[in-house]
C-alpha cells in the first residue's frame, strides 16, 4: 500500500512516551498519584475485596457480576479449562522444543495450536459475543497450558484442572499437584488481580495492533506473549529475587547497592516508567508478604528501605521506589512458585487484560498503521549491474 506523502506527519517522543493513541473504557494509570483502576474501580481495592473471576467478568463484560452471574461465569470458565486432545498431545513436543526458554516460550506455540483446534476466526469476521467467547476460552486454558508445559519440562505428568477450585487455587493445584493452602491461594489471587491490566504497556499495545488487523484472538495473544517475554517488560520478578540473593545479608546492602548505582547499573525491582510515587501494587504486595512474615520478608523490607535512601542520595530529584516486581517475587516465592514460573504467572493474569483490549480494539475498524521517517541514503540510486 502506498503512503500518501501529502498527509501531515506528527513527530512523537521515542517509545511513544506520553502519546495518546486511542480512547479506552478499560482502565488507566495515574502515575503522579500512584493510582490505577479497572473501569471505574480502584484495582487495588478490587484485589483486596474481590475474587479473580469477578474482576475477569468486569474486564470482559463491563460490570461486576451479581451472585447469579458470578456463579454462571465461574462455571463457564471452569468448564473451559480442559484442553482439546490435539493440544494435549502436542504439549510434550512443545515443552521439549522450548527447552531452557521455558513455559512462556512454549505458550506461544500452544496458543497458536489452541486457536486452530478451537476454530477461532478473525475478529473482523465474527460478532461481539463470539469474540468474547473466544477470549474466555483462551483465558481459561492459559493456566492449564502453562502449568502443563512447566511440569512436562520437569519430567512430571501434567495435572488435570479441577472445576471446583477458583482460578488461582486451580493454578496452584495444577502447578504443584497438591491441594493449595487457602491463604497462599488467596495471596496468589490478589497478585493476579493486581496485574490483570496496567494501561497501554508494550504487550497490551501489541495485542491491540494485531487486533486492529482483524486477526483472531489467539494470534493477538501470541503477539502479546512475545512482547511480555522481553526482560524489560515481564522478566523482573525473578531478577529482583536474584538481587536479594546477591546481597545476601543486611550488612552488605549499602556497599552492594552503592557499587551498582555508581556503576550505572539498574537495580531490578526499583523505578517505574509511569509512577513517580510508590507503586500501589508494591504497597499491597508488601502488606501481603508482611502478613506471612519471616526472615526473607524482613530482609526484603530492609533492602527496600536502604535502596530507596541510597537512590534518593545518589539520584536526587528522582522518585525511585519499589515497583510491582520487587514484592511480587517475594510473595510468589512464599507461595511456593518456582522462579521460572514468575513471568508465566504474570501472563496468566495479564491474558485477561489483553483480552479486554482485544475486544475493545475489535470494535474500531481502523487499522493501526503509523509511519517511520526514512533516514538512509537518498533514493533513487541506480541499481548496479550484476557482476
Amino acid at each position: 500500500m502506498s503512503i500518501n506523502r501529502t498527509a501531515p506527519r506528527v513527530d512523537v517522543p521515542r517509545g511513544l512516551a506520553g502519546v495518546v493513541v486511542t480512547d479506552t473504557e478499560i482502565g488507566d494509570v495515574r502515575g503522579l498519584e500512584g493510582f490505577y483502576h479497572y473501569r471505574q474501580y480502584s484495582a487495588v481495592e478490587l484485589a483486596r475485596t474481590r475474587g479473580f473471576e469477578d474482576v475477569w467478568h468486569l474486564l470482559v463484560h463491563g460490570a461486576l457480576p451479581d451472585a447469579e452471574r458470578r456463579a454462571a461465569f465461574t462455571a463457564e470458565a471452569a468448564r473451559l479449562r480442559r484442553l482439546p486432545e490435539e493440544v494435549r498431545a502436542a504439549l510434550p513436543a512443545i515443552a521439549a522444543a522450548s527447552g531452557l526458554s521455558g513455559p512462556l516460550a512454549g505458550l506461544r506455540s500452544a496458543l497458536s495450536l489452541l486457536g486452530a483446534a478451537q476454530g477461532f476466526r478473525p475478529v473482523y469476521d465474527i460478532d461481539a459475543d463470539r469474540r468474547r467467547a473466544d477470549t474466555v476460552a483462551v483465558c481459561a486454558a492459559v493456566p492449564t497450558l502453562l502449568t502443563a508445559l512447566y511440569r512436562i519440562g520437569q519430567g512430571l505428568d501434567a495435572v488435570e484442572p479441577r472445576e471446583d477450585l477458583s482460578y488461582a487455587a486451580n493454578y496452584l493445584y495444577m502447578l504443584t499437584g497438591e491441594e493449595p493452602d487457602p491463604r497462599r491461594a488467596r495471596a496468589v489471587e490478589q497478585y493476579l488481580i493486581s496485574t490483570i491490566d496496567h494501561g497501554f504497556n508494550a504487550s497490551t499495545f501489541t495485542a491491540r495492533v494485531i487486533a486492529s488487523t482483524g486477526a483472531d484472538v489467539a494470534a493477538c495473544l501470541v503477539g502479546a506473549v512475545g512482547a511480555l517475554s522481553g526482560p524489560l517488560h515481564g522478566g523482573a520478578p525473578s531478577r529482583a529475587l536474584d538481587t536479594l540473593d546477591a546481597i545476601g545479608t543486611p550488612d552488605r546492602i549499602d556497599s552492594w547497592i552503592r557499587e551498582r548505582v555508581l556503576a550505572g547499573d539498574r537495580i531490578m525491582g526499583f523505578g517505574h516508567a509511569i509512577y513517580r510515587t510508590e507503586d500501589p501494587r508494591s504497597r499491597m504486595l508488601r502488606e501481603i508478604a508482611e502478613g506471612f512474615g519471616g526472615s526473607r520478608v524482613a530482609f526484603a523490607v530492609e533492602v527496600e528501605r536502604q535502596v530507596e535512601a541510597i537512590l534518593a542520595e545518589l539520584k536526587p530529584g528522582r522518585e525511585l521506589h519499589t515497583n510491582v516486581e520487587f514484592y511480587a517475587g517475594v510473595v510468589m516465592e512464599l507461595c511456593g512458585l518456582p522462579r521460572e514460573m514468575f513471568t508465566p504467572t504474570f501472563a496468566a493474569a495479564r491474558v485477561v487484560g489483553w483480552s479486554a483490549n482485544i475486544l475493545e480494539q475489535a470494535e474500531d475498524p481502523k487499522i493501526i498503521r503509523p509511519v517511520a521517517r526514512y533516514v538512509g541514503p537518498e533514493p533513487p540510486v541506480a541499481v548496479p549491474a550484476q557482476r
